[in-house]
């Protein structure tokens, strides 16, 4: 049995997308997951199963949430080691900044530098990112909300062919822990 943490892109943000932690655990115990668990609102779900293809429990997953609930929701699956390993790879000094400065976006495929060849990563100092195992880290001194450089990483042609879902320092820890007292 192996532990992970399904992420969910998009749920309960602004009232749209309505998903109940409640009912999502419900649903996933009723696909033959053990131990569901959910971490605040925002669509992160910790649960053990013996399967181990995290892409067809991630497409499992997404139909049983649009067939239940009515709406499309993309999902990545990450075991307790990928997500231990991204948070052990930060290359910003997570120890010494806010929560709020330091975001992960999971990707879906790996991602190559060609794919941010257009962006002008000095236009956006103190602003900066890099890039991780199927993901990208985020400094931004003063939040997410008010990054030019989040919104300019979050163009269609940055994301096109991929699922990509974002989480702030304090849950990429959180969802590092979860995964491993779950084991």
């Amino acid at each position: 049995m192996t532990t992970y943490a399904a992420l969910l892109r998009g749920i309960n943000v602004s009232g749209a997308k309505r998903l109940p932690m409640a009912e999502l655990r419900t649903l996933m115990t009723g696909l033959g997951h053990a131990g569901v668990r959910t971490h605040l609102q925002s669509g992160q779900a910790v649960f053990t199963t013996g399967h181990d293809d995290t892409e067809s429990l991630a497409a499992e997953l997404a139909r049983a949430i649009e067939e239940r609930f009515g709406f499309p929701v993309e999902v990545l699956v990450r075991d307790h080691a990928y997500l231990k390993a991204v948070m052990e790879a930060c290359p910003f000094p997570a120890a010494d900044l806010e929560p709020r400065q330091l975001h992960v976006t999971y990707f879906s495929a790996a991602v190559t530098p060609d794919r941010f060849a257009e962006l002008d990563q000095t236009a956006h100092l103190p602003e900066e990112f890099r890039l991780g195992d199927r993901c990208l880290y985020l400094y931004a001194p003063d939040g997410v909300g008010r990054s030019k450089l989040a919104e300019a990483l979050a163009r269609p042609r940055i994301t096109r062919g991929l699922t990509a879902t974002s989480r702030n320092w304090n849950t990429v820890v959180k969802l590092a822990e979860l995964t491993a007292t779950a084991e």
